[in-house]
């Protein structure tokens, strides 16, 4: 790419345009990541409140909803205590979104050089291995953050709960979840990828081409993530499950436990609020960091 020269004599207009491609596309995925997860953490607690709560779905019990569970923690707790644990959020969401945009950047680059566009095959691993790169790099946040959002900690700050766990607990349940994790992030962006880059090539040209593009990319991204997010939906539940829970259970031992409580519907418990963030984060996110892209010269 041809960086843009200043008018004084040919030195580039920014730091930025010296970076390298991956780093730009580190930098584009952390701030779309920014701005997705300040505006869905609330949907994410709610669904960590569904999963977790050990009365729904009890025979006899009153089902609780997504609407209640709002209601209870707007009440109980003040309307921000819908934002509780979204500083792990953004310890989680901004570097891990720009490992994962990054990540996907670069193994495109190298494994399409000459410009071809990948199949559906190769868009679904593009999308898991770069997602589980991201995944294991970040996991160690993303219990922290699943342990805020759950109510039963009493952590005042992301490293102090890195501390608390490390002591009480040992390094190695910072990585409890990890198979499911992998279960979850790697097929819901595999899957997310494939119909993502089917979506966007069915669209007009003349809808690519305008100043719509931007919406209509974002209409891909919704009907995409609708459908990763119900294919991995269980996974979520269990990696929940296995993430609270004080005495780490094996991955074997959360699918035992959600189906005597619960049957097969426990493994859609919060599924509405996570396909609804899942969906509208993934889109936002795609959206924002493939303007951020064009706008340095780059093809995402």
């Amino acid at each position: 790419m041809q960086q843009k020269q200043d008018s004084q004599g040919g030195k580039p207009s920014s730091i930025l345009g010296k970076a390298h491609p991956a780093l730009k596309a580190f930098m584009c995925g952390s701030l779309s990541g920014t701005c997705s997860t300040l505006l869905f953490q609330p949907l994410d607690l709610v669904k960590t409140r569904l999963q977790t709560l050990k009365n729904n779905m009890k025979p006899g019990a009153p089902k609780v909803g997504m609407m209640t569970v709002l209601v209870q923690v707007v009440q109980t707790e003040s309307f921000l205590g819908l934002w509780k644990g979204v500083s792990p959020s953004f310890v989680r969401c901004i570097p891990g979104v720009g490992i994962y945009f990054s990540t996907f950047y670069s193994l495109k680059q190298h494994y399409f050089q000459e410009g071809r566009a990948p199949n559906a095959g190769e868009a679904v691993l593009l999308g898991a291995g770069a997602r589980a790169v991201a995944g294991v790099c970040m996991l160690p946040v993303t219990v922290i953050k699943t342990r805020f959002e759950s109510g039963r900690y009493n952590y005042v700050s992301v490293l102090g709960a890195l501390k608390s766990v490390c002591e009480t607990e040992g390094p190695r349940a910072l990585f409890s979840g990890l198979t499911a994790t992998l279960l979850r992030d790697a097929p819901f962006s595999g899957i997310y990828v494939m119909f993502y880059s089917q979506a966007k090539r069915s669209l007009p040209p003349e809808v690519s081409s305008s100043p719509y593009a931007p919406l209509g990319n974002f209409g891909c991204g919704v009907m995409a993530g609708v459908l990763a997010s119900v294919v991995t939906q269980p996974a979520d539940v269990v990696k929940t499950h296995i993430q609270v829970s004080p005495s780490h259970w094996t991955t074997k031992d959360a699918i035992r436990y959600i189906f005597t409580e619960h049957g097969l519907r426990g493994f859609f418990r919060g599924a509405v609020p996570r396909s609804l963030r899942r969906t509208l984060m993934a889109a936002m996110a795609w959206t924002v960091y493939e303007q951020l892209m064009a706008r340095m010269g780059l093809k995402s």
